[in-house]
């Protein structure tokens, strides 16, 4: 039996690798997914289903190692570091160091705020492309703030965001925050509301509807452990257990497990990742109008399906470590608190590895040795946010034209 001809493998089947896939078929090309699990098996099955076009300040900003000592000593505070992990994180702390600098960081700051409005615009396309207005939900975003002090702290970020087209409403008073969403502690004073964000019904949901409209074009999806990737002068040769592909062009967008292909292929790339916990709890646990963010706490509480899902907070920890759900407990308590008339009962807990850069900047490339591969990786907790962006940065970059925006600031060799 003769193995089927592809003009590209995409090698993951997230968000990213969906998305990519997708494009490059509209574009005319035979597209191939191969991932280990199949569609939305990891990461992006469990995340806040949001994209967050307003987050476009990076994590790495001046004066944040000054604030880094005391959360990553709470073990189960907003950002930390398991101890069985910290002496392997130590190189990507450095550069994450370093792209806290000034002229790092607002270099930075640009390439997201460019990346972001493409996605923006990208994602309205890829919606009417797939029929996908249904499973969208336009209900906006409160971002919390327990008093004034902590309000008033963080004004210049939304300064910022103004200074990049973010349109936003700045409420204070708990009577202007209930307007919005009734049941939340008075202890929550001020809050940016940011209209025009959205969120999916449900993260997997989505993805699957954009993998069923592939297939049902032609498109093909198998599950596959990828083993090698390998560059010619002519074409690359993906390797699993059962097949030898040789095609024109890979895609890898394989997540968190993205690096140990990208360094056979010849580029070391400090990609590690952010451990994500949550916890899903079923249909009339609260009466959710909108996304919520409680940001100094380092969580949301969001819609997932007919539910709500109370998750976020930074373990720096690999992929090897067993999960610590006593994170996402910590989070549960929270938001009862935060929420006084959540039910907390019957949750189901969940972790997954969100891909992270140190500079909070995806990796958009062609590899350093084959501009026949193409990295799609790395975008931390905005890979949903950016997957249709980046699918028309892959879509450009295989089809050898210049893209809508410069991709210099990802380019994997950038460290």
């Amino acid at each position: 039996m003769s193995t089927p001809a592809y003009d590209v493998i995409v090698v993951g089947a997230g968000i990213i690798g969906i998305s990519s896939a997708l494009k490059l078929q509209q574009e005319g090309k035979r597209v191939l997914v191969l991932d280990s699990k199949g569609v939305a098996a990891e990461t992006s099955a469990g995340n806040a289903g949001a994209f967050a076009f307003a987050d476009v300040i990076p994590l790495a900003t001046p004066g944040i190692m000054r604030k880094a000592p005391k959360w990553l000593l709470d073990p189960l505070g907003p950002l930390s570091i398991r101890p069985a992990y910290a002496f392997k994180i130590i190189p990507w702390m450095l550069h994450f160091w370093r792209a806290s600098w000034k002229d790092r960081y607002g270099a930075a700051l640009k390439a997201q705020a460019d990346l972001m409005e493409l996605s923006k615009a990208a994602l309205e396309r890829q919606i009417q492309g797939v029929n996908g207005e249904h499973l969208i939900r336009r209900e906006g975003q409160l971002q919390l703030y327990e008093g004034e002090a902590e309000f008033k702290a963080a004004l210049p970020s939304w300064q910022i965001r103004k200074s990049h087209g973010v349109q936003f409403e700045l409420l204070e008073s708990p009577e202007a925050i209930a307007n919005i969403q009734p049941g939340i502690d008075p202890r929550f004073t001020h809050a940016g509301f940011t209209p025009e964000w959205k969120n999916v019904v449900h993260p997997k949901t989505w993805t699957e509807h954009l993998a069923d409209h592939f297939c049902r074009l032609g498109g093909a999806i198998q599950i596959a452990q990828v083993m090698t990737v390998k560059h010619r002068d002519h074409d690359v040769v993906v390797s699993t257990q059962e097949h030898n592909y040789e095609v024109g062009h890979v895609v890898l967008a394989a997540g968190a497990w993205s690096k140990s292909l990208a360094q056979q292929i010849g580029d070391s790339i400090p990609l590690d990742t952010e451990r994500g916990y949550n916890t899903t709890l079923p249909a009339g646990a609260f009466d959710l109008k909108t996304h919520i963010t409680f940001s100094n706490h380092g969580f949301v509480v969001t819609k997932a399906g007919d539910g709500v899902r109370v998750g976020g907070a930074v373990e720096l920890g690999g992929l090897e470590l067993p999960p610590n759900y006593q994170r996402s407990k910590v989070l549960l308590d929270k938001a009862a608190k935060f929420l006084p008339g959540l039910n907390t009962e019957n949750g189901v807990q969940w972790m997954g590895f969100r891909p992270s850069m140190p500079d909070s900047l995806p990796v958009i490339s062609y590899a350093s040795q084959s501009t026949r591969i193409v990295y799609a990786f790395g975008h931390g907790h905005l890979g949903l946010t950016q997957s249709a962006g980046t699918a028309e940065l892959v879509a450009d970059m295989i089809q050898s034209r210049d893209t809508s925006i410069s991709t210099q600031p990802f380019r994997a060799q950038r460290f």
